[in-house]
Protein backbone atom coordinates (compact mmCIF):
# COMPACT_ATOMS: atom_id res chain seq x y z
CA UNK A 1 0.00 0.00 0.00
CA UNK A 2 1.24 3.41 -1.00
CA UNK A 3 1.05 6.56 1.67
CA UNK A 4 -1.31 8.47 -0.47
CA UNK A 5 -3.91 5.30 -0.87
CA UNK A 6 -3.68 5.04 2.88
CA UNK A 7 -4.09 9.06 3.26
CA UNK A 8 -7.45 8.64 1.39
CA UNK A 9 -8.76 6.04 3.88
CA UNK A 10 -7.59 8.55 6.32
CA UNK A 11 -9.66 11.12 5.34
CA UNK A 12 -12.78 9.21 4.73
CA UNK A 13 -12.48 7.43 8.44
CA UNK A 14 -12.12 10.77 10.38
CA UNK A 15 -14.42 13.04 8.06
CA UNK A 16 -15.65 15.28 10.72
CA UNK A 17 -13.32 14.95 12.88
CA UNK A 18 -11.15 17.73 14.58
CA UNK A 19 -8.49 17.32 16.97
CA UNK A 20 -7.76 13.39 17.82
CA UNK A 21 -10.27 10.75 18.20
CA UNK A 22 -9.92 7.23 19.50
CA UNK A 23 -11.26 5.06 16.91
CA UNK A 24 -9.98 1.32 18.17
CA UNK A 25 -8.49 0.17 21.04
CA UNK A 26 -4.67 1.36 20.46
CA UNK A 27 -5.36 3.19 17.78
CA UNK A 28 -6.14 7.15 17.46
CA UNK A 29 -6.99 9.76 14.86
CA UNK A 30 -5.37 13.31 14.42
CA UNK A 31 -6.48 15.77 12.13
CA UNK A 32 -6.55 19.09 11.82
CA UNK A 33 -7.14 21.34 8.75
CA UNK A 34 -4.90 24.50 10.02
CA UNK A 35 -1.31 25.08 11.69
CA UNK A 36 -1.73 25.02 15.46
CA UNK A 37 0.47 26.98 18.00
CA UNK A 38 3.23 25.26 20.06
CA UNK A 39 1.47 22.79 22.73
CA UNK A 40 3.48 21.25 25.38
CA UNK A 41 2.84 17.33 25.76
CA UNK A 42 3.98 14.44 27.30
CA UNK A 43 4.60 11.48 24.08
CA UNK A 44 3.79 8.26 25.39
CA UNK A 45 5.09 5.06 24.23
CA UNK A 46 3.63 4.73 20.38
CA UNK A 47 4.18 4.55 16.65
CA UNK A 48 2.88 7.23 14.52
CA UNK A 49 2.52 7.96 10.61
CA UNK A 50 2.34 11.09 9.51
CA UNK A 51 -0.46 10.37 6.90
CA UNK A 52 -0.33 14.01 5.58
CA UNK A 53 0.98 17.18 6.32
CA UNK A 54 4.31 18.13 8.35
CA UNK A 55 4.54 18.72 12.20
CA UNK A 56 7.69 19.81 14.16
CA UNK A 57 8.65 18.68 17.29
CA UNK A 58 11.05 19.57 19.66
CA UNK A 59 12.17 16.82 22.47
CA UNK A 60 15.76 18.63 24.80
CA UNK A 61 17.97 20.42 22.30
CA UNK A 62 16.66 18.33 19.33
CA UNK A 63 13.80 19.84 16.64
CA UNK A 64 13.21 17.27 14.22
CA UNK A 65 10.67 18.12 11.11
CA UNK A 66 8.02 15.31 10.87
CA UNK A 67 6.49 14.66 6.99
CA UNK A 68 4.34 12.83 5.19
CA UNK A 69 5.17 9.24 4.79
CA UNK A 70 7.54 9.20 8.12
CA UNK A 71 7.06 6.94 11.01
CA UNK A 72 7.73 8.16 14.54
CA UNK A 73 8.11 5.54 17.36
CA UNK A 74 8.68 6.81 20.78
CA UNK A 75 9.34 4.07 23.30
CA UNK A 76 9.61 5.97 26.40
CA UNK A 77 7.27 8.74 27.99
CA UNK A 78 8.99 12.48 26.48
CA UNK A 79 7.75 15.52 27.56
CA UNK A 80 7.52 17.96 23.78
CA UNK A 81 6.99 20.70 22.10
CA UNK A 82 5.17 20.29 19.28
CA UNK A 83 3.50 22.07 16.43
CA UNK A 84 1.32 21.13 13.19
CA UNK A 85 3.26 23.55 11.08
CA UNK A 86 1.76 21.95 7.35
CA UNK A 87 -2.52 21.95 7.10
CA UNK A 88 -5.22 23.65 5.00
CA UNK A 89 -8.78 22.47 4.80
CA UNK A 90 -8.32 21.04 1.16
CA UNK A 91 -5.22 19.08 2.53
CA UNK A 92 -5.32 18.84 6.53
CA UNK A 93 -3.04 17.06 8.47
CA UNK A 94 -3.87 13.24 9.05
CA UNK A 95 -1.81 10.93 11.21
CA UNK A 96 -2.46 7.69 13.28
CA UNK A 97 -1.26 6.98 16.31
CA UNK A 98 -1.05 3.66 17.53
CA UNK A 99 0.07 2.85 21.09
CA UNK A 100 3.00 0.15 21.46
CA UNK A 101 2.93 -2.60 23.93
CA UNK A 102 6.27 -3.24 25.39
CA UNK A 103 5.37 -6.81 26.82
CA UNK A 104 4.07 -7.82 23.24
CA UNK A 105 7.54 -6.42 22.39
CA UNK A 106 8.83 -9.20 24.28
CA UNK A 107 7.01 -12.24 23.36
CA UNK A 108 8.90 -11.50 20.45
CA UNK A 109 12.36 -12.19 22.11
CA UNK A 110 12.55 -15.59 21.14
CA UNK A 111 12.01 -14.78 17.41
CA UNK A 112 14.14 -12.29 17.13
CA UNK A 113 17.31 -14.11 18.99
CA UNK A 114 17.52 -15.80 15.43
CA UNK A 115 18.26 -12.24 13.80
CA UNK A 116 21.48 -11.37 13.33
CA UNK A 117 20.63 -7.22 14.21
CA UNK A 118 23.09 -4.12 14.79
CA UNK A 119 23.10 -3.07 18.38
CA UNK A 120 21.92 0.76 19.01
CA UNK A 121 22.59 3.78 20.86
CA UNK A 122 19.78 4.01 23.66
CA UNK A 123 17.39 6.38 23.21
CA UNK A 124 13.73 6.87 22.94
CA UNK A 125 12.37 8.32 19.32
CA UNK A 126 13.37 7.06 16.10
CA UNK A 127 12.25 9.03 12.84
CA UNK A 128 12.51 7.22 9.41
CA UNK A 129 10.66 6.63 6.11
CA UNK A 130 7.89 3.87 6.38
CA UNK A 131 8.07 0.77 4.54
CA UNK A 132 5.62 -1.06 2.41
CA UNK A 133 4.96 -3.81 4.80
CA UNK A 134 4.71 -1.20 7.98
CA UNK A 135 2.41 0.72 5.54
CA UNK A 136 0.49 -2.37 4.91
CA UNK A 137 -0.59 -3.53 8.50
CA UNK A 138 -1.34 0.04 9.57
CA UNK A 139 -4.24 -0.02 6.59
CA UNK A 140 -5.24 -3.27 8.19
CA UNK A 141 -4.99 -1.90 11.56
CA UNK A 142 -7.20 1.05 10.36
CA UNK A 143 -10.01 -1.26 8.65
CA UNK A 144 -10.71 -2.13 11.29
CA UNK A 145 -12.09 0.44 12.55
CA UNK A 146 -15.24 -0.06 10.02
CA UNK A 147 -15.21 -3.55 10.76
CA UNK A 148 -15.93 -4.58 13.91
CA UNK A 149 -16.94 -7.94 13.43
CA UNK A 150 -13.09 -8.23 12.08
CA UNK A 151 -11.46 -6.21 14.71
CA UNK A 152 -13.11 -8.61 17.20
CA UNK A 153 -10.75 -11.64 16.22
CA UNK A 154 -8.23 -10.14 13.97
CA UNK A 155 -7.48 -7.36 16.28
CA UNK A 156 -4.69 -8.85 18.55
CA UNK A 157 -3.39 -10.67 14.78
CA UNK A 158 -2.61 -6.87 13.28
CA UNK A 159 -1.41 -5.80 16.73
CA UNK A 160 1.16 -8.52 17.00
CA UNK A 161 2.55 -8.52 13.30
CA UNK A 162 2.41 -4.51 13.46
CA UNK A 163 5.24 -5.36 16.41
CA UNK A 164 6.76 -7.27 14.81
CA UNK A 165 7.44 -5.43 11.71
CA UNK A 166 8.33 -2.28 13.75
CA UNK A 167 10.95 -5.03 15.28
CA UNK A 168 12.31 -5.59 11.98
CA UNK A 169 12.53 -1.52 10.70
CA UNK A 170 14.69 0.32 11.02
CA UNK A 171 13.80 1.47 14.64
CA UNK A 172 13.94 -2.59 15.40
CA UNK A 173 17.42 -1.91 17.30
CA UNK A 174 15.90 0.59 19.47
CA UNK A 175 12.99 -1.27 20.55
CA UNK A 176 14.91 -4.47 20.80
CA UNK A 177 17.08 -2.25 23.20
CA UNK A 178 13.76 -1.34 24.98
CA UNK A 179 12.69 -4.31 25.54
CA UNK A 180 15.21 -6.31 26.99
CA UNK A 181 14.73 -6.03 30.89
CA UNK A 182 18.76 -6.16 31.55
CA UNK A 183 19.42 -3.28 28.93
CA UNK A 184 20.90 0.44 29.83
CA UNK A 185 17.56 1.31 28.22
CA UNK A 186 15.05 -0.18 30.04
CA UNK A 187 17.26 0.75 33.59
CA UNK A 188 16.25 4.77 31.86
CA UNK A 189 12.10 3.80 31.36
CA UNK A 190 12.13 2.84 35.01
CA UNK A 191 13.60 6.05 35.94
CA UNK A 192 11.28 7.58 33.92
CA UNK A 193 8.06 6.09 35.36
CA UNK A 194 9.95 6.92 38.52
CA UNK A 195 9.84 11.00 37.38
CA UNK A 196 6.58 10.53 35.91
CA UNK A 197 5.34 9.46 39.33
CA UNK A 198 7.23 12.23 41.51
CA UNK A 199 8.37 14.47 39.54
CA UNK A 200 7.18 17.05 42.33
CA UNK A 201 8.99 15.79 45.03
CA UNK A 202 13.07 17.26 45.22
CA UNK A 203 15.13 15.00 42.55
CA UNK A 204 17.91 13.29 43.95
CA UNK A 205 19.80 12.10 40.90
CA UNK A 206 22.10 10.07 42.85
CA UNK A 207 19.42 8.35 44.50
CA UNK A 208 17.79 8.14 41.10
CA UNK A 209 20.32 6.29 39.37
CA UNK A 210 21.14 4.08 42.64
CA UNK A 211 16.98 2.86 42.41
CA UNK A 212 17.55 1.09 38.78
CA UNK A 213 21.05 -0.47 39.69
CA UNK A 214 23.59 2.11 38.03
CA UNK A 215 25.65 4.47 38.52
CA UNK A 216 25.53 8.17 38.98
CA UNK A 217 27.99 8.40 35.65
CA UNK A 218 26.31 5.80 33.47
CA UNK A 219 23.17 7.03 34.42
CA UNK A 220 23.49 10.67 33.42
CA UNK A 221 25.25 9.45 30.20
CA UNK A 222 22.53 7.17 29.03
CA UNK A 223 19.74 8.87 30.49
CA UNK A 224 20.84 12.10 28.44
CA UNK A 225 21.34 9.96 25.15
CA UNK A 226 17.81 8.57 25.47
CA UNK A 227 15.67 11.74 26.23
CA UNK A 228 18.19 14.16 24.73
CA UNK A 229 17.79 16.36 28.25
CA UNK A 230 19.63 15.45 31.67
CA UNK A 231 17.35 13.89 34.58
CA UNK A 232 16.55 17.60 36.26
CA UNK A 233 15.79 19.29 32.98
CA UNK A 234 13.39 16.32 32.42
CA UNK A 235 11.50 16.75 35.71
CA UNK A 236 11.33 20.58 35.27
CA UNK A 237 9.26 19.95 31.79
CA UNK A 238 7.09 17.42 33.27
CA UNK A 239 6.73 20.44 35.96
CA UNK A 240 6.14 23.23 33.63
CA UNK A 241 3.59 21.12 31.29
CA UNK A 242 1.44 20.08 34.07
CA UNK A 243 1.26 23.59 34.92
CA UNK A 244 0.36 24.63 31.86
CA UNK A 245 -2.20 22.22 31.67
CA UNK A 246 -3.66 23.36 35.15
CA UNK A 247 -3.62 27.00 34.14
CA UNK A 248 -5.48 26.20 31.44
CA UNK A 249 -8.07 24.00 32.48
CA UNK A 250 -8.08 25.03 36.45
CA UNK A 251 -8.96 28.49 38.16
CA UNK A 252 -5.70 27.77 40.70
CA UNK A 253 -3.60 30.76 41.42
CA UNK A 254 -0.10 31.06 39.63
CA UNK A 255 1.56 30.83 42.67
CA UNK A 256 -0.90 28.07 43.20
CA UNK A 257 0.04 26.53 40.54
CA UNK A 258 3.87 26.41 41.35
CA UNK A 259 3.36 25.18 44.78
CA UNK A 260 0.93 22.71 42.80
CA UNK A 261 3.70 20.82 40.56
CA UNK A 262 6.39 21.38 43.04
CA UNK A 263 8.52 25.04 43.25
CA UNK A 264 9.40 26.69 46.09
CA UNK A 265 9.57 30.14 44.66
CA UNK A 266 6.93 31.37 42.44
CA UNK A 267 9.33 33.98 40.95
CA UNK A 268 11.54 31.23 40.12
CA UNK A 269 8.17 28.91 38.11
CA UNK A 270 7.47 32.44 36.29
CA UNK A 271 10.69 32.97 35.03
CA UNK A 272 11.29 29.05 34.12
CA UNK A 273 7.99 29.25 32.54
CA UNK A 274 8.05 32.24 30.56
CA UNK A 275 11.67 31.13 28.90
CA UNK A 276 9.81 27.46 27.83
CA UNK A 277 6.89 28.69 26.25
CA UNK A 278 7.82 32.08 25.49
CA UNK A 279 4.43 33.75 27.47
CA UNK A 280 4.33 34.25 30.65
CA UNK A 281 2.17 32.13 32.97
CA UNK A 282 -0.10 35.53 33.63
CA UNK A 283 -0.70 35.37 30.09
CA UNK A 284 -1.81 31.68 29.48
CA UNK A 285 -4.39 31.97 32.11
CA UNK A 286 -6.41 35.33 30.67
CA UNK A 287 -6.02 33.64 26.84
CA UNK A 288 -7.34 30.32 28.82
Amino acid sequence: MLIRDLAQRVERVSRGIEGDAATLSGLQIYRTSEPTKIEAMIYEPVVCLIVQGEKQTTIGEKTVLLQQGQCVVVGHDLPVLAQITKASSRRPYLSLIIRLDLDLLRTLEEVLDEFEVESAAVRSLEVAAVSEPLTEVIGRYLALVEDPVDARVLLPLVKKELHFRLLRSESGAMLRALANRESHASNIGRAIRQLREHFRDTLNVTDLARSVGMSPSSFHKHFKSMTMTTPLQYQKDLRLTEARRLLRVSEISISGVAFEVGYESPSQFSREYSRKFGSSPRADARVA
